[in-house]
């Protein structure tokens, strides 16, 4: 006899099994329309836009003594700064620069936060340069956004081609200021105009013009927001006193719609409006007002939109501005604010930064202008000459890193007797290495190795000199 079916029920306690959940790991691309904006930010930000444009575009014309005033000439494997000039073996200069740069950059991100990022990082800047001819091609915000949506047509076929032209020809121009810079300006574009620009020039610059024309026309604030490393350790170097774009939540909020004829204070609501100005102004589509975001670049552009709200309502301005998490929550005046920038790690960045430059530029300015290798020619051995002497044949390479030619004494020292045996003096001109043969006799002395060593001093200059130590073989 077979037992009865016990089907039995859950127990009332126990929940429903929930349904799995799909969770998006990466974004969808939101395409940002930011309005333009006026205002005092706008116009710093411009002017640095001006400003560094005109170095890029401008410096490599410059010139200086007669060649391009910057040039990193790899072809002659010399860097020209100026009046400067540095060789390979001048690395150590290259590591300070980048070491002070690094400094630089870490100092102001502690005072001041993104400032960087939102005034001179070459992707704001050629950012603004970009969604400027986008606002003088296809008109402001929501003209824009309206012919996105619209079907292709004659117009908007035109309006995009335009856009796209105008972009390709600043990112032509800025990749062959970039080569410009590694070969000479001047001998690069007589070779455009005769079609004789070689392969590796003609890669580079396509390809840096790709890139500008890539990120600064088409991914913008993702740039900022997933492939900049700067956005994700800058939270390293901040503090509750640094100087960042804050909202003023404790008088803006509740935010709400409000009559202009109603007084801030009269009004039950906060002084924020919820106009969505400084969302749409923001070159990342960031809303400030939900706080701090590794997004935000720092460059102010809510604060001018927010401001001319403001302006408009007759209320005081600042309700978004540059301040810091404890002035925000401790209603600090500027004066109390800026008291609090000096504290300890400001200073160490200070002293820090001025200590490696200036032993930088100490090391730069009191360089002696004069290299010298010495090398014992190893395929002629010691042998002795007329007169009962002893010779060696030593190869040297004069280095003269100055810009003008220069006669140099050679000298041997360290061995009684010993001297070099044909012309002591030599000429190197400017910039230039010279390679040359010397041959050193000396008395017979007891047999081995005898140091000695090459003394080569400038004949117009004589505080410029160089010691180099070899040896001497008795056989």
């Amino acid at each position: 006899m077979s037992k009865p079916t016990v089907v039995t029920s859950p127990p009332s306690h126990v929940p429903p099994k929930a349904t799995p959940e799909t969770i998006d790991l990466y974004e969808k691309r939101r395409k940002i329309h930011f309005r333009s904006v006026k205002g005092n930010f706008n116009r710093l930000r411009w002017a640095m836009v001006l400003l560094t444009q005109a170095l890029f575009y401008g410096l490599a014309w410059f010139d200086w003594n007669g060649r391009q005033a910057v040039l990193f000439h790899l072809t002659e494997r010399k860097f020209y700064l100026f009046g400067v000039v540095l060789w390979p073996q001048d690395v150590i200069y290259l590591t300070a620069l980048l070491i002070v740069s690094g400094y630089s950059l870490f100092l102001v991100t502690t005072v001041a936060g993104r400032v960087f990022c939102g005034y001179a990082c070459p992707q704001t800047v050629y950012t603004e340069i970009f969604s400027w001819i986008e606002r003088k091609v296809e008109g402001e915000r929501p003209v824009r956004i309206k012919l996105d949506q619209a079907p292709w047509t004659g117009r908007k076929l035109g309006l995009r081609a335009a856009k796209y032209s105008l972009w390709a020809l600043i990112a032509l121009w800025t990749g062959f200021t970039f080569v410009g810079y590694f070969s000479p300006i001047r001998e690069l574009a007589g070779n455009i105009l005769t079609w004789t620009l070689g392969p590796w020039e003609t890669f580079w610059m396509f390809f840096y013009a790709g890139f500008t024309l890539l990120m600064a026309g088409f991914m913008r604030e993702q740039v900022c927001k997933y492939m900049c490393p700067y956005a994700r350790f800058q939270s390293v170097m901040f503090d509750s006193n640094t100087m960042i774009v804050t909202y003023d939540a404790e008088r803006g909020e509740p935010r709400g719609v409000r009559l202009r004829a109603v007084d801030e204070k009269a009004s039950a609501r906060g002084a924020c409006v919820d106009c969505g100005i400084c969302v749409q102004v923001c070159p990342t589509g960031i809303d400030i007002r939900n706080g701090l975001q590794y997004e935000c670049i720092g460059c102010a552009a809510c604060i001018d939109g927010c401001n001319e709200v403001m302006d408009k309502l007759h209320q005081p301005r600042g309700l978004i501005r540059y301040s810091t998490e404890n002035a925000v929550r401790e209603n600090w005046a500027r004066r109390q604010m800026f008291a609090h920038v000096l504290r300890p790690r400001v200073l160490i960045y200070t002293a820090l930064l001025c200590l490696i430059a200036g032993a930088a530029v100490w090391s730069m300015t009191h360089r002696v202008p004069l290299r010298v290798d010495v090398m014992r020619d190893r395929a002629v051995l010691a042998r002795e000459v007329r007169g009962g002497l002893i010779e060696n044949v030593y190869a040297l390479q004069l280095m003269n890193i100055d810009e003008q030619p220069h006669r140099y004494r050679l000298a041997v020292a360290g061995l009684p007797g010993a001297a070099i045996a044909d012309s002591d003096e030599v000429t190197v001109p400017a910039t230039a290495t010279q390679k040359l043969v010397v041959a050193v006799r000396a008395p017979e002395a007891s047999d081995g190795v005898h140091p000695i060593s090459f003394e080569i001093t400038d004949a117009d200059t004589p505080s410029v000199s160089v010691v180099e130590k070899s040896t001497f073989l008795m056989p």
